[in-house]
């Protein structure tokens, strides 16, 4: 589903070039759940960052089902961005909106209709357990639950790939608990997911 092929990324800084991926290849499989290991400043959410198309690489090439990221323009790109769901480890929530609010923005803005908004995000919601939550603000959950919510907004439009960029760096080993298993729920379900984390207890559950 994914080829990277010999993918480079340098920043310029004042204080020189900083290399942040060198010659970086794999192949991730319809439906693999692919973890991205490595000490804190290898890269990894630079890769992370260039798969989901929020980095332009150095040199080098991403494929998604045969299509080279860096052939696409203007509203192809916009497309394409839709069909990837990203989780960041600082749940970048909307605070003013409420659970059902934040999971149905990107529904909205895509412009779906306000029936299949609500009923896509009642399903979002049950499926990431936050049933009885979902006129709860930001500000009222706890840190788990706060990903979880994250995680559903990310799936409102059915991505065909999740990138988890350190999704329980914050979070202690109870609250840990909870995200992994959203992310065993999706697993069953066959969800191509990139996982980019430093805690290798995560790792192999």
């Amino acid at each position: 589903m994914i080829t990277i092929q010999n993918l480079t990324k340098t920043y310029h800084t004042k204080s020189g070039e900083v290399e942040a991926l060198r010659g970086i290849s794999a192949e991730i499989r319809d439906g693999d759940i692919f973890g991205i290991i490595g000490l804190s400043g290898a890269g990894k959410s630079t890769l992370l960052r260039c798969i989901a198309l929020l980095e332009t690489p150095t040199s080098g090439s991403i494929s998604i089902d045969g299509r080279d990221l860096s052939s696409l323009r203007g509203r192809q790109l916009t497309e394409h961005r839709r069909q990837i769901g990203v989780i960041f480890q600082g749940y970048n929530l909307l605070m003013q909106r409420t659970v059902s609010g934040n999971i149905a923005f990107p529904l909205e803005i895509a412009g779906v209709p306000k029936a299949e908004i609500r009923r896509r995000t009642e399903e979002l919601i049950h499926l990431v357990g936050l049933d009885g939550k979902a006129d709860a603000y930001p500000s009222q959950l706890s840190g788990g639950q706060c990903q979880r919510v994250a995680i559903a907004r990310a799936l409102a439009m059915r991505p065909e790939v999740m990138l988890f960029d350190e999704p329980t760096s914050a979070l202690d080993p109870e609250l840990t608990g909870e995200v992994l298993r959203v992310i065993r729920e999706l697993a069953e379900q066959r969800t191509t997911m990139i996982i980019v984390t430093h805690e290798m207890a995560f790792a192999r559950d």
